[in-house]
């Protein structure tokens, strides 16, 4: 995780677990330069194919 943060321009890993456990949003720049590392387009990374319900959406929203 230390390896992708550092990737993506950040010093801490604290960033992408905020990412992954849904504390934050990520910002158009991160998820354009996640698309660049891994080489697939941004809406590859950005189809909703979860499924969340309305506290997980709730909780999403106040990052």
């Amino acid at each position: 995780m230390k390896e992708l943060a550092q990737s993506l321009g950040h010093t801490s890993h604290s960033y992408i677990s905020e990412l992954e456990a849904g504390k934050k949003a990520p910002t158009a720049e991160l998820v354009l330069n996640v698309a660049l590392l891994f080489g697939v387009s941004t809406d590859v990374l950005l189809r909703d194919e979860m499924n969340l319900d309305n506290d997980e959406l709730n909780k999403l929203g106040e990052g």
